[in-house]
């Protein structure tokens, strides 16, 4: 006989212990979000140390956030089956593992895997985030201000990481961005072993091996072909993996709509409401780690700023989006919902394409200040979107909307850097000489390691890179603004 553990909506404790479970699961996001942009000040010291090419140090930064995403709707299913908080407590153990691999890693290689093992782990410890929440939090009104605490830590996450990494890569050598992991994960396995509440669904359905397989055959094929055809040029290995990647895509939606207990259910996104939800959290991720990733290279290799300077001079966006926590209510009770994120993204788009600008400006404060819209923006499109993905569906369909939400982002931080990282990296080496050496049209940060920096071409590689920002920023305020439009014409804008 067997005992079924209580649902998400059984589950009673006192208001002291709700809130300080919280507290241990944004910490859990908070980290993961942490260590999805701390590596990104840390790029140019270990180029020196372990001299990694264009390709791998695009591999190094996407594969972690590309892993999470093949396998958040994966790891969220053998959560409901096995217990969310066994499955969390054993995935941060695993992450600790995995970042002091990463954090000694001896070869290029050796890291790309060890970001991989990281991706593996975390995925199974950001589908069970939400689903406790909801276990935690049975009250509406607590519930949706639980929501917007755990996106505030995932948000202000995403900011905090060049900080996090310039205070470390200022006095240690770039693998501590990862060792400091390891004393988190172990306060996180004592706090979450006594505060954290276990539920698993009783009636989880028939496990689908195939559709795990079908969704990362989707993913994996098509974020390689984009990064294949910037480097490389098209050639029959993109035509290959892209048709792979449609294919298992297609008869991963066909297999969802006939299974009894499908991975994903595909039919939410007939609802308007939550596909542009879905959308607008899905650019806004896309467009700030796609800056972010060469954003931090550009501080340090070409005006010159120490890690730590580097990671105070993005603090304008990280203190932008920490503030909408407590400007989200009134927001939202003025505009609605739906134009509550469309204005968002706007002011997000608007901060993006003043960035472009600014990059030629001689005196760093006049970049600084348009950040501040870019934290304003992403930060309350990020805060509104988990919560207006979960109000979009009734509550029997809550878990499968929050999995497929969480891919969404994951998606959209995979998706940006590859993409919004291999426009940097196509401009950049259009700008060049055509006689430019190999190790300089690699990678600005392979030019820095073999010019004199007073150098002509070194001067001419600067600003081939600057010219390569700027049309990146243009390109990801068009996409923002285009996310805008969707969400006021899709979202509802009823007044909390």
């Amino acid at each position: 006989m067997t005992t079924s553990l209580p649902t998400p909506e059984t589950v009673h404790l006192p208001s002291s212990r709700r809130w300080a479970a919280l507290a241990v699961l944004v910490g859990a996001v908070l980290l993961l979000a942490v260590d999805g942009t701390v590596l990104y000040l840390a790029v140019p010291s270990l180029t020196r140390e372990l001299a990694p090419t264009a390709t791998e140090i695009l591999w190094i930064g996407d594969v972690y956030s590309l892993a999470l995403a093949g396998l958040l709707v994966t790891a969220g299913n053998l959560a409901d089956r096995f217990g969310r908080k066994k499955v969390l407590l054993i995935g941060t153990a695993a992450f600790g593992v995995a970042s002091a691999l990463a954090a000694f890693s001896p070869t290029a290689g050796v890291l790309v895997v060890a970001r991989l093992l990281l991706g593996i782990a975390g995925a199974t410890i950001m589908p069970s985030t939400l689903s406790i929440i909801r276990t935690l939090f049975t009250d509406p009104r607590e519930r949706t201000r639980a929501v917007a605490i755990w996106s505030a830590g995932s948000g202000g996450g995403i900011a905090l990481g060049p900080l996090v990494g310039g205070l470390l890569l200022e006095h240690y050598w770039w693998g501590s961005v990862f060792l400091i992991n390891v004393p988190i994960v172990v306060v996180f396995l004592i706090a979450g072993a006594f505060l954290l509440p276990e539920s698993r669904d009783p009636h989880p359905g028939r496990f689908d091996l195939l559709s795990a397989g079908l969704s990362m055959a989707a993913i994996v094929p098509l974020v390689y072909a984009v990064k294949h055809a910037v480097s490389s040029g098209i050639d029959p290995q993109v035509a290959v993996a892209a048709a792979a990647g449609v294919v298992s895509g297609v008869l991963f939606v066909r297999r969802q709509r006939r299974a009894e207990s499908p991975l994903i259910d595909v039919t939410l996104f007939r609802n308007g409401a939550f596909s542009g939800a879905v959308l607008a959290s899905f650019v806004a991720v896309f467009a700030l780690m796609g800056l972010l990733f060469f954003f931090s290279q550009y501080l340090q290799l070409v005006r010159g700023f120490s890690p730590l300077q580097a990671g105070f001079a993005e603090m304008p966006a990280t203190l932008a989006s920490i503030v909408v926590v407590a400007a989200v209510g009134v927001v939202v009770g003025r505009l609605g919902r739906g134009r509550a994120v469309a204005a968002a993204l706007a002011v997000a788009a608007l901060g993006l394409a003043l960035v472009a600008i600014a990059e030629q400006a001689t005196q760093y404060w006049w970049l600084g200040l348009t950040l501040v819209p870019v934290g304003l923006g992403v930060g309350l499109a990020l805060t509104l979107t988990v919560d207006s993905v979960l109000s979009a569906v009734p509550r029997d369909k809550a878990g499968s909307a929050s999995a497929i939400s969480e891919t969404a982002y994951e998606l959209g931080a995979a998706l940006g850097i590859a993409l919004l990282g291999s426009l940097v990296t196509l401009v950049y080496r259009a700008n060049l000489p055509a006689a430019a050496p190999g190790e300089v049209r690699d990678s600005l940060a392979g030019a820095v390691n073999v010019l004199d920096s007073a150098s002509e071409l070194a001067h001419t590689a600067r600003e081939a890179f600057t010219g390569a920002m700027q049309v990146t920023s243009l390109a990801a305020a068009a996409v923002t603004a285009v996310a805008a439009v969707i969400a006021w014409a899709t979202i509802p804008s009823g007044k909390d």
